[in-house]
């Protein structure tokens, strides 16, 4: 919901009012996930406003590639796609010894970003190699941090999808036609190589120091759908070097 996760004004569609395929409330669009992999399908839904869903592995579904989704201390991933440097990554963070796929460590990444990482989070998310997407929550702190790595070419890159839903939350999947059902004209692609957060809105990893400027979509009717992002080479944002541990990662 909006106190969770407030998405970028710009994903409003100005036509969305007008539009026959009219945004539907987050129930509605859970029960519309859930309706597409009937025997799949699993979702949590938690009471600071926010739900998780995912598809099993029984599913056709992840045939594309995987999908995963993990919990831990209050913190829960949804992960798809692979990360080519996980072994490194695990060496990295001290977790050998432990069984961990590519959602656990994901979740230790944000772990470390939260509590006491002396990295900014782009340069985190950065060190994470592979075609890959995920969404995290952390139900503690009411937090959302989602992001999608750039297009590789070792193969094709994850898709991931958001938008607006009736009632303002924010929506996130890569299936393409749940979000455009769920959210009308107020959708578009998560742009690659950008991460999300709660607090500090949408920006890249891959050039942290560039602004994002907003592109207006149209569909094939020719009406205005919410706005894609790309980094605009021409703008850099002035800001003072993160110092100590304590400071906003986000």
């Amino acid at each position: 919901q909006k106190q969770v996760a407030h998405a970028p004004q710009e994903l409003n569609s100005p036509r969305a009012g007008a539009s026959p395929s009219k945004p539907r409330n987050p129930d509605e669009i859970l029960r519309d996930f859930h309706a597409a992999h009937p025997a799949a399908a699993f979702s949590a839904s938690f009471g600071g406003g926010a739900a998780l869903a995912c598809v099993g592995p029984s599913s056709s579904a992840t045939a594309t590639y995987q999908r995963m989704f993990c919990g831990l201390d209050h913190i829960y991933c949804v992960f798809l796609g692979r990360l080519d440097n996980l072994s490194g990554l695990i060496r990295q963070y001290g977790l050998c010894g432990r069984s961990t796929n590519e959602a656990m460590l994901v979740i230790e990444a944000y772990r470390t970003l939260r509590d006491r990482g002396p990295y900014p989070a782009d340069q985190v998310v950065k060190d994470l190699a592979g075609a890959f997407a995920f969404v995290v929550f952390d139900s503690r702190s009411g937090a959302v941090f989602a992001a999608l790595g750039a297009a590789d070419a070792g193969g094709a890159p994850v898709p991931l999808y958001w938008g607006v839903a009736a009632d303002g939350s924010a929506v996130i999947s890569d299936d393409r036609d749940l979000v455009k059902r769920g959210c009308g004209k107020s959708y578009a692609p998560f742009p690659a190589g950008c991460m999300f957060h709660s607090d500090g809105g949408l920006k890249s990893f891959e050039h942290p120091m560039n602004r994002l400027k907003a592109m207006p979509r149209v569909d094939s009717e020719g009406a205005m759908c919410g706005a894609t992002f790309k980094v605009d080479t021409f703008t850099k944002i002035n800001s003072m070097p993160r110092v100590g541990s304590a400071a906003n990662w986000a």
